[in-house]
């Protein structure tokens, strides 16, 4: 085959074209994503190749994330290869189109949902520019490959960073409204995987800023809570927490190990030993540690373990008891959320969206060939699950349900950093 020059754009990676579209379905090493405007001279099967990734391959209007075994200096993860279906391609697009439609984003570059909280079954709050879903909004364009200024949704990136940045107040928390450490932390996260992509001082400045927060705000504990001050914890809070704390030491914003260790004590004191609690809870992550006892328990579930196990991921850690408790937990049919929860719940996005993060890192080299069998689950039962007009929906909002569903979605093609090995 002869040689020829393409151009490397995320676009043209993410989104089908007449069927002439080279590869679809991976992230830019580092030294790509810097100059993906770049020409190179390459076989057009090539492609796969000058991205240093696995990559996916195109097949019949569907696309294939190729199998591989790669190392992060401490350990070896083998991924099977899964199919990123022509259907799910469209809801994808579908997707981000519903988030981007003209009049979804307002000119501060905000997204309104729900802020508010949830009361038992019920998330109770009211309708404003919420800077925590736009971080997620922001993040389901940036799975695609579009950066501030560049890509199909480039414009839409470009406001949510805007918006992000203009609520970083004084002493750090990134707020508007009612918003809490959840929305900080969404915020931040998106900030740190902002700045991985496309830096700029003045993204790396909010990014340390909002940083200095968490580390200040981290408890006896060592986990955190809805506010900053608060001397409980949970686990819900805290992997959102640890996340971000990872996405800025991946792009080189000093986090100190000693917020580090303190969390991975507070999430291994979560985990749920088999010989504790009922059957149910077995292997699953408490709510909050504190509560150990008969006479008040704590809770586990789906969500919640998912979070657990995903924590420990985001903090370096890859094997242990907890590890291999909490994807049994996950994996077992009886803990997941049932479909009829997707729109029905506040939790079933939030969980789906770190149990694929926890298959992802367990990868399929393991007890179980878990990612490789559960993201052809969760694809088509979200695939299923899309409305007509492109959006998800849940209690929190269709714009949050969308976000979540599209990052999910979009996982095999790791443009995000934070999946980087």
């Amino acid at each position: 085959m002869s040689l020829r020059q393409v151009r490397l754009r995320p676009s043209s990676l993410t989104q089908a074209s007449s069927g002439t579209q080279a590869s679809s379905g991976t992230r830019a090493s580092s030294g790509s994503r810097a100059s993906l405007s770049r020409v190179a001279t390459v076989s057009a099967v090539a492609v796969a190749l000058v991205l240093g990734t696995g990559s996916a391959v195109e097949t019949g209007g569907a696309a294939y994330a190729q199998g591989r075994s790669e190392s992060d200096g401490k350990r070896n993860v083998r991924r099977n290869r899964v199919k990123i279906t022509a259907q799910t391609k469209l809801a994808i697009r579908r997707g981000l189109d519903y988030l981007a439609q003209p009049g979804r984003q307002q000119k501060s570059g905000a997204y309104i949902d729900g802020i508010g909280r949830k009361v038992n079954d019920r998330y109770v709050g009211d309708k404003g520019e919420h800077v925590g879903v736009t971080g997620l909004v922001g993040m389901a364009f940036l799975s695609n490959g579009s950066t501030p200024g560049r890509g199909p949704y480039g414009k839409n990136v470009q406001g949510c960073v805007n918006f992000v940045l203009s609520k970083v107040t004084q002493n750090g928390m990134v707020k508007n409204g009612g918003s809490r450490m959840y929305s900080h932390a969404f915020a931040t996260l998106f900030l740190g995987e902002v700045y991985g992509m496309a830096p700029s001082p003045k993204v790396r400045r909010g990014l340390r800023h909002a940083i200095d927060l968490i580390v200040d705000a981290q408890n006896e504990q060592g986990g955190w809570r809805y506010m900053p001050g608060a001397e409980d914890s949970d686990i819900s809070i805290t992997v959102c927490q640890v996340q971000a704390l990872r996405a800025a030491r991946n792009v080189g914003i000093r986090v100190p190990s000693g917020t580090i260790d303190h969390a991975i004590e507070y999430i291994r004191r979560s985990y749920v030993d088999p010989s504790q609690g009922n059957f149910r809870d077995r292997n699953g992550f408490w709510y909050q540690t504190y509560e150990h006892s008969r006479y008040r328990p704590s809770r586990t579930s789906f969500a919640l373990t998912a979070a657990g196990v995903t924590a420990l991921y985001g903090a370096g850690i890859y094997n242990g008891r907890e590890i291999k408790g909490g994807l049994e937990y996950l994996f077992n049919r009886r803990n997941r959320p049932s479909r009829i929860k997707m729109k029905h719940s506040f939790d079933y996005f939030y969980g789906h969206y770190y149990a694929i993060q926890a298959f992802f890192q367990a990868g399929d080299g393991g007890a179980r060939p878990y990612w490789s069998r559960w993201y052809p689950y969760i694809r088509d039962e979200l695939v299923g699950g899309q409305w007509p007009d492109g959006r998800w929906e849940d209690y929190v909002g269709s714009v949050y349900a969308t976000s979540m569903a599209t990052i999910i979605l979009q996982i095999p093609y790791r443009y995000l950093p934070i999946f980087e090995r």
